[in-house]
């Protein structure tokens, strides 16, 4: 999906009345990107961040990290009510181009969106785990 392709994604419902455009804001992609050990660390003191994978499904399928919720990128307008809208995000694919799309499009809308640096090429070869037991990184 392209970052022309974001016609609008019906905001979480916390912020009804706000939409993400259509990609109108450009962020800074140094402000979106977490990197692996600050999620890391992030997950383990903080309950409330929520991990999205934005991969396909078969990806997902190969690994992901634990506790993430699954979104795919293009469903991800249809879903976006599921993400809440008071509680830090942070987005994440295989090397982190999808993600960083999916993050700036919520953070142009207000919300604290991010996307973690390196995806889950990244996260893996760092020696972080993944689910399930056993799980890699898939090909895209």
């Amino acid at each position: 999906m392209k970052c022309s392709d974001w016609r609008s994604i019906e905001a979480p419902p916390a912020r009804a009345a706000a939409t993400l455009q259509a990609m109108s804001v450009e962020v800074d992609p140094a402000q979106l990107e977490v990197e692996p050990a600050q999620v890391a660390e992030w997950m383990a003191r903080e309950p409330e961040l929520l991990l999205v994978d934005v991969r396909e499904p078969y990806e997902r399928e190969a690994g992901h990290i634990a506790g993430s919720l699954h979104i795919a990128l293009a469903e991800l307008p249809a879903r976006a009510g599921e993400l809440g809208g008071e509680r830090p995000v942070v987005f994440y694919c295989r090397v982190g181009a999808r993600s960083a799309m999916a993050a700036q499009a919520f953070r142009a809308s207000g919300l604290q969106a991010h996307s973690l640096s390196g995806g889950l090429v990244r996260w893996a070869q760092e020696g972080r785990p993944l689910a399930p037991q056993g799980g890699q990184v898939a090909d895209h």
